[in-house]
């Protein structure tokens, strides 16, 4: 196969190179861009590839023009738009891909690389991750070798040399990279991510549908990290509060109109801490979405530079702005506390009792036939509770990814049908007997649980952990957190024991004979690898910026700070560049460059010499050309041999440089 390419004429080598740079680039973008874009890129580029290995002739103009035509009209069917992001990278994908058939002149060519870099950075309005940014490293290497191989006109260079040149370019130029990133001034960012498809994958959401997902994939992402200052909790007490759920129509639970409180004390949600809190640090992943989650309960805002908060009655703080890239903040919680009012059921909101009429009848008689028990009448809601807890925890209920579609009556079919399905059936059924009961309450989705990188030290949060548990509301105690999945397996919140998704074939032949130890092991040094990343490179903000400008010795800096020290560091390293470039000048031999000046002088004359050419051979030239009148120039050379070789020279250099500018020119 490289005996083939190595045949091939250089043209033909250089354009297969460039395509497949192409291809690279274009290759992070395939889940990006719409199927028709993909697919219309890679028939493009296959179609210009074959036309270089049989050397025929490009397409005419109106082929170009024609698939233009075709772009324009399939992106605005596609996204509704020629502006904005996604149809902007669809165009700008199509539009490199097109401009390969168009490689007439250096000119093209030059296009190509130009569009190829934009097209590099396009990657990154999505995807900001190390994998990312690590393939892009590889295209802007393959894009520096393919430029610096178009300047190489003569001859059929091989593809290593220009791709050293290219690195020792890369190289050259990372010391000036590396000081416009840490000193540069930034700002809010300039584009967000798209939103989020949750339907079938663990993860939050907005609302919570019950019996429509007849299987839950256990999406194994991470949805944040989190770094505790001191021990950290038990794994049962980690329950990082997200969207409180309280009304039901019977198939979908929502969240009640925000209720915000005050932003310091939170009087809305009527919180009350106790003990000492709990201090940690949050790396949120982009989620498109404004809720800040902490754990239960954290009576003060997040501290993010730039980013408000405010607190709804149910406990979750709100940020000003949807999380559309990575975001870290400091956070303080109380694990003891009490929220929601404490004296009679009349300061309740009615809607944590509502239940749409008609759904469930079976649930309605279960409620009922609890309540006439005398004992448990007696007892009040905490024995209701309890007895609701206990058929969970008795009566052959099961936790499991794929309990099947439900019909209208999901808590019915819960309850004493199938008696199986993931934490929302177990929560939703429960709030549902609850409310039948009289008992106020409500679904509350987050996060439960985690794990250790014993890498690193964070602990890790994943979409997988994606939970949801009840609160019930009692007199005296407020609002009390309920979780009735502990009750059916008490590993999925205490002992930590996740339900595996099943692996597939592919993934089964991939990583079928890996230990499972040494599968965590790898996962943990690259997600280690990926915090890294993360922490000092995507997390690298404006207030980082001002702690180095502080720790130099600047007692209030801003962006106008940062500007002058970077400015000062560019005016230091020119004239550091002149200083040395003078230096070097000044070690060159100086009778070399006096000869040179005779020698550039003579050219313009017309009077060629060899670039080795001696004093004497130089003077014999121009005796020759010029007779008498070069007579002064040739004993001048003679002088200047002489001085370069004599043992004893009895002229100066310094003496021949000033004859120079006297001499007479016989030009």
């Amino acid at each position: 196969m490289l005996n083939r390419l190595n045949a091939l004429p250089r043209d033909s080598r250089d354009t297969l190179f460039l395509l497949a740079v192409v291809g690279w680039i274009v290759l992070p973008q395939v889940g990006n861009l719409p199927l028709w874009c993909t697919a219309l890129t890679a028939c493009v580029l296959v179609w210009r590839g074959w036309l270089a290995v049989t050397s025929r002739p490009l397409p005419g103009g109106w082929w170009v023009f024609g698939l233009l035509a075709l772009s324009l009209v399939a992106t605005v069917a596609t996204h509704r738009t020629v502006l904005g992001r996604d149809a902007g990278v669809t165009l700008i994908v199509l539009l490199l891909a097109l401009k390969t058939l168009e490689l007439r002149a250096r000119r093209d060519i030059f296009v190509i690389f130009f569009l190829g870099f934009f097209t590099m950075l396009t990657n990154f309005f999505f995807s900001q991750s190390l994998l990312t940014a690590a393939a892009m490293l590889v295209a802007l290497l393959g894009l520096l070798t393919a430029l610096v191989n178009a300047h190489m006109p003569v001859g059929k260079p091989p593809l290593l040399q220009a791709a050293r040149t290219a690195g020792w370019m890369a190289l050259l130029g990372a010391p000036i990279m590396m000081v416009l990133f840490v000193l540069f001034p930034r700002f809010s960012p300039l584009w967000g991510i798209p939103s989020d498809a949750m339907s079938g994958r663990s993860g939050l959401s907005a609302n919570m549908q019950v019996g429509n997902i007849a299987s839950l994939v256990l999406d194994e992402g991470i949805a944040m990290r989190v770094k505790f200052e001191g021990p950290v909790p038990p794994q049962s007490d980690l329950y990082f509060r997200g969207p409180v759920l309280s009304t039901f129509d019977g198939r979908e639970w929502r969240a009640l109109r925000l209720r915000s409180g005050s932003r310091s004390t939170a009087v809305g949600a009527q919180l009350q801490v106790m003990g000492q809190p709990m201090r940690y640090e949050v790396t949120l992943e982009p989620n498109n979405r404004p809720w800040l989650l902490v754990l239960d309960a954290a009576a003060q805002a997040p501290a993010i530079p730039g980013v408000e908060a405010v607190m709804t009655s149910e406990l979750l703080w709100v940020a000003n702005r949807p999380v559309t890239d990575l975001l870290r903040y400091s956070a303080e919680s109380y694990p003891i506390f009490r929220h929601g009012p404490r004296s009679a059921l009349a300061a309740v909101p009615p809607e944590y009792l509502e239940l749409p009429p008609g759904f469930n009848p079976r649930t309605f008689a279960l409620a009922a036939e609890l309540r006439r028990d005398p004992r448990l009448a007696a007892g009040g809601p905490p024995l209701l509770i309890q007895a609701a807890m206990d058929r969970l925890r008795t009566g052959n209920y099961q936790y499991t990814l794929e309990p099947g579609v439900y019909g209208q009556h999901t808590a019915d079919e819960f309850w004493f049908d199938r008696r199986e399905g993931f934490c929302e059936h177990i929560a939703s059924a429960f709030v549902i007997l609850m409310r039948a009961m009289n008992i106020p309450a409500r679904i509350v989705t987050g996060y439960q649980g985690g794990e250790r990188n014993s890498v690193d030290g964070f602990w890790v949060v994943r979409q997988s952990d994606a939970h949801a548990w009840a609160e019930v509301w009692l007199a005296g105690q407020g609002w009390v957190r309920v979780d009735p999945t502990s009750a059916v397996a008490p590993g999925r919140t205490g002992a930590f024991q996740r339900l595996q998704a099943p692996r597939g074939v592919i993934e089964t032949a991939l990583f079928g004979s890996v230990s499972p130890d040494m599968a965590v092991r790898l996962r943990s040094a690259w997600e280690a690898l990926n915090n890294s990343w993360n922490q000092w490179v995507l997390n690298y903000s404006q207030s980082k910026q001002l702690d180095l400008l502080r720790s130099l010795g600047f007692e209030t800096p801003g962006w106008e700070d940062l500007s002058f020290v970077l400015l000062m560091l560019l005016v230091t390293v020119a004239m550091c560049g002149a200083a040395w470039t003078l230096w070097e000048q000044s070690q060159h031999d100086p009778w070399l460059r006096l000869l040179n000046r005779v020698r550039k002088r003579l050219d313009g004359a017309g009077i060629e010499l060899p670039p080795a050419a001696p004093p004497r051979q130089i003077a014999t030239a121009v005796t020759t050309r010029f007779g008498e009148r070069a007579s002064g120039l040739a004993d001048w050379l003679l002088k200047l041999e002489t001085q370069r070789y004599a043992r004893n020279p009895a002229v100066s250099l310094k003496t021949l440089q000033r004859e120079f500018k006297q001499l007479a020119w016989p030009l």
